[in-house]
């Protein structure tokens, strides 16, 4: 049977070199033999490879048997999405069955030529190689152009991989020049199941794998920034921790973030100033100078400090924001220093390069900005710790010696009453009365010192009550409770608190007091043992004539008074609605004594 193609043989144009397209030696020997003079014939039995020669040789035209006419189909959908994938940002190339190169895109020229050769070659260099033949990539097994491009993990080979498992398989590689990778190999499978073709890709991950580094390196710098032992915790106080983090962001901001003019500010909650925590490479003049947050005359800093959003000034010399920072500064970013959600200050970076910052610097700078917040919080709350810590053991001591000092002060006075004829004696008792009421001065002051502390909470913190400060009060009461409810209540607004079980012990501590020093105020209860508030308030007025202390009874509520002992007192000197009802509350507590210590007007107490 005569082939198909050897009819109207001579409407063929006369060609130079005919590619011919068959899938048996027997339809190239009915070839008719003066084809064989005319043209100069390459036959193929693969599509693919007719693809692949288009590519690296030179051809008149291609001439395909009957039995091929299926695939020459496809082949042409091929041979235009060629066209596609040539202009890819990804290399491509596809192999045969042996692995071997039959076509490959621009891109994977490009870089396969630099590998081999160890120069990249131009785009027209490429385009003309591929012209005439291109023999560096033609016909080569595709990791034999990898060259010394090394493959992360592994030392198998993942086309041949690819083609056995019959599954896409995806390998990270980095070549000589240091890019990274991403090798993606896509088995092609033929009718019978088996591997016929494989699609490479090769996708440049450089810039993402240089992003996910930087990443890694500034968790690991966020992670350093507050990492501390227990025992530099316990040892350092406040400033040399804060010292510490402030050495660790000046070298990861330098080091890892590459940025060598910044500067970091803290929110003063009480004033609202952005204080200035570090500051590398800013104009030292401009740094001395108040910032506040507030979207107006502020500054990028204050703006980005009271909207907690981040700020990029590309030109320094339009941006109606901008006040001078570094000398000479082209740009600025600014970020907010953040913890749950509550802006505590900002991190500010310079450059004299006008546009100096990409979007990624952003992203990172607001990662890295996280670290530092949180770092500095942890050690405001280390600090707040070890101010409740301290706080805890202050109340604690002043619990536990209030009560038996005052048993000490009363047992001096009354000694001091029935001794007073031996003038050694006396000096002797009154130095054990001063350094008596020096312990409790000094456990009061380390409560004030506490209570002042910056790290200790503002909401935690006593209200300050200037009238009350270094004022002395005696409390006069039987029960044991209600005088030390006075301490624990009434010392935290800087009161002096000392305490009698009855009206004689009272009597005798105010007699005996040192020259200069008195009670400001008498808190009693109604009915003492020896005595009622009355009998004290007579008793008191021959010691103190006009300048007596004011005197506040104290009553548990519901109490019957058949003496009428308020009514009487009143009629002695008593001041109106100087009473108050136990148990002692701390609001009605404070707010008798201070009013009548301001009544009484100012008197000297000093210790």
């Amino acid at each position: 049977m005569e082939p198909s193609w050897s009819k109207n043989v001579q409407e063929v144009a006369p060609l130079q070199r005919l590619l011919c397209l068959s899938q048996s030696d027997e339809n190239e020997k009915l070839l008719p033999p003066e084809w064989r003079e005319q043209f100069d014939l390459k036959f193929v039995r693969n599509p693919i490879r007719v693809l692949g020669l288009l590519q690296s040789e030179s051809f008149d035209g291609v001439f395909v048997c009957a039995d091929s006419f299926r695939e020459i189909l496809g082949l042409s959908e091929l041979i235009r999405d060629s066209q596609i994938l040539k202009n890819l940002p990804d290399a491509v190339a596809l192999l045969d069955r042996q692995q071997r190169m039959v076509w490959w895109n621009l891109k994977l020229a490009q870089w396969a030529g630099a590998q081999l050769a160890g120069v990249p070659l131009s785009a027209a260099q490429l385009s003309a190689a591929q012209l005439s033949g291109a023999p560096e990539l033609n016909g080569l097994r595709f990791m034999d152009c990898l060259a010394d491009a090394s493959l992360n993990g592994s030392d198998d080979d993942p086309v041949h991989t690819a083609a056995m498992i019959g599954r896409q398989s995806t390998t990270r590689c980095r070549d000589k020049d240091g890019r990274v990778f991403d090798l993606i190999v896509s088995p092609v499978l033929g009718r019978s199941g088996k591997t016929e073709q494989l699609i490479v890709v090769l996708r440049d991950m450089t810039e993402e794998a240089l992003q996910a580094q930087k990443m890694n390196a500034i968790h690991a710098a966020g992670v350093e920034l507050a990492n501390l032992t227990p025992e530099e915790i316990f040892q350092w106080d406040l400033k040399q921790r804060v010292d510490v983090l402030k050495l660790n962001i000046l070298h990861y901001t330098q080091e890892v973030m590459k940025f060598d003019f910044f500067e970091i500010r803290i929110i003063d909650n009480k004033t609202n100033e952005l204080n200035v925590l570090l500051s590398v490479g800013i104009n030292s003049e401009r740094a001395q100078q108040p910032l506040y947050v507030s979207t107006n005359g502020q500054g990028v800093t204050g703006f980005v400090a009271a909207t907690g959003r981040s700020y990029y000034c590309a030109d320094t010399s339009k941006d109606p924001l901008y006040l001078d920072g570094l000398l000479g500064a082209g740009s600025c970013l600014v970020v907010p220093l953040v913890v749950h959600e509550h802006v505590i200050g900002t991190l500010n970076i310079e450059s004299p390069e006008l546009d100096a910052f990409s979007p990624s610097d952003q992203q990172f700078l607001e990662i890295y900005s996280f670290y530092i917040a949180n770092s500095l919080n942890t050690f405001e709350l280390l600090a707040a710790e070890g101010a409740n810590s301290a706080h805890q053991h202050i109340q604690a001591i002043h619990k536990a010696v209030a009560l038996p000092i005052d048993e000490i002060l009363n047992e001096a006075h009354l000694v001091l009453e029935k001794f007073n004829h031996d003038p050694e004696v006396e000096q002797r008792l009154r130095t054990i009365l001063q350094k008596t009421r020096e312990v409790k001065q000094v456990i009061h002051k380390a409560n004030e010192l506490v209570n002042a502390d910056s790290a200790f909470p503002e909401g935690l913190q006593t209200a300050v009550h200037p009238l009350l400060s270094g004022k002395r009060m005696l409390v006069v009461d039987p029960e044991a409770e209600i005088r030390d409810s006075a301490h624990q209540l009434l010392e935290p607004f800087g009161l002096i608190v000392e305490t009698a079980h009855n009206g004689h012990e009272a009597i005798t501590m105010m007699k005996n007091m040192d020259r200069g020093q008195r009670y400001d105020c008498v808190l009693t209860e109604e009915r003492l043992h020896d005595m009622d508030a009355c009998d004290l308030l007579q008793a008191m007025q021959p010691l103190f004539g006009e300048h007596s202390p004011p005197l506040v009874l104290m009553k548990r509520a519901g109490c019957y008074d058949p003496i009428h002992v308020a009514t009487r007192a009143r009629e002695a000197g008593l001041r109106k609605d100087a009473r108050i009802v136990k148990p002692l509350r701390i609001e009605q507590a404070v707010a008798m004594v201070e009013r009548m210590i301001q009544e009484n007007g100012p008197q000297d107490s000093s210790p």
